[in-house]
């Protein structure tokens, strides 16, 4: 049985962490505010740009572009977004499965383009192709930040590099559900609405300048936006799963700490008995 100088030392040491869970929830819920601000305000101008895109090209035709064809190369690139700290629940490991764990992938096939330290630190321990990126996106993303990794992508699918691009990152639905999501940004994926599917043939889509002039300016603002649209959902996810994370830590601190008092509080009982014992027996042995 531990002693209690003991059951003390551990005590203390808990109420320590305690406190230090206590303080990163309230930082995270102050980051949550704020992160959720932006993701929800941002929110309807991506989900409007990615039905207009897909409206658009719906429409376009028989037209033959690298964007919409695919390329030759089987490798597929996946920009994983990841938080640069830990102590978040599973916020980071479940965006990592959704590759590692992926029925139709393998890993010679996949390059992971990593926004985050820890995505960068498991793919490099799961033996993946990882190209660097600049993880301090994921702390303050900015538009032209996602530009500059968009730029990066299309030029390395025009070059036949990459054949397929992919996007994984924690969609943010409240705070306390966060959902790892894996979408496909090239070859576009147009997706036919069943009421389209039965109102017959619709009118083709007329560009000015040209059709393949046009979607040269739409889609790399169109795969730009998706990113940053990621980016700022991931952000508020990770501060949501980190504040729930520090919440059930500092939940199970304070049940430790009442489990501690209660059996410092037998020892004592425990250690004042014995010595009553050893005086009685002190005093019926005097007389």
């Amino acid at each position: 049985m531990a002693s209690m100088r003991d059951i003390k030392r551990r005590k203390t040491s808990i109420q320590g962490t305690q406190q230090i869970t206590k303080a990163m929830k309230l930082v995270s819920t102050v980051k949550l505010q704020r992160a959720r601000a932006n993701a929800e305000r941002s929110k309807d101008y991506f989900n409007c740009m990615y039905s207009t895109v897909n409206s658009i090209l719906k429409r376009v035709g028989p037209v033959e572009h690298q964007y919409l064809t695919g390329g030759t190369c089987a490798k597929k690139a996946v920009v994983v977004i990841t938080s640069n700290r830990g102590l978040a629940g599973g916020y980071n490991s479940n965006v990592v499965k959704l590759i590692t764990r992926h029925p139709e992938w393998t890993r010679d096939e996949v390059v992971i383009y990593t926004l985050g330290n820890k995505g960068r630190e498991a793919f490099h321990r799961y033996g993946y192709e990882v190209v660097e990126c600049n993880g301090e996106i994921v702390e303050n993303p900015a538009y032209v930040d996602a530009m500059a990794l968009s730029d990066e992508l299309l030029r390395a699918y025009a070059a036949g590099e990459i054949g397929e691009i992919h996007l994984a990152y924690t969609a943010f639905k409240n705070t306390v559900s966060h959902i790892p999501t894996l979408i496909k940004l090239l070859p576009v994926d147009v997706k036919q609405d069943e009421t389209e599917e039965h109102q017959g043939a619709q009118a083709i889509m007329n560009f000015e300048p040209e059709d393949v002039e046009a979607l040269d300016m739409i889609i790399p603002k169109y795969v730009t936006s998706l990113i940053y649209g990621a980016l700022m959902e991931a952000v508020a996810s990770e501060n949501g799963a980190r504040m729930q994370a520090m919440d059930n830590a500092t939940g199970n601190a304070e049940e430790m700490i009442s489990d501690l008092e209660l059996r410092y509080n037998r020892a004592r009982q425990g250690s004042i008995t014995q010595e009553l014992t050893e005086i009685i027996a002190g005093a019926e042995a005097l007389g």
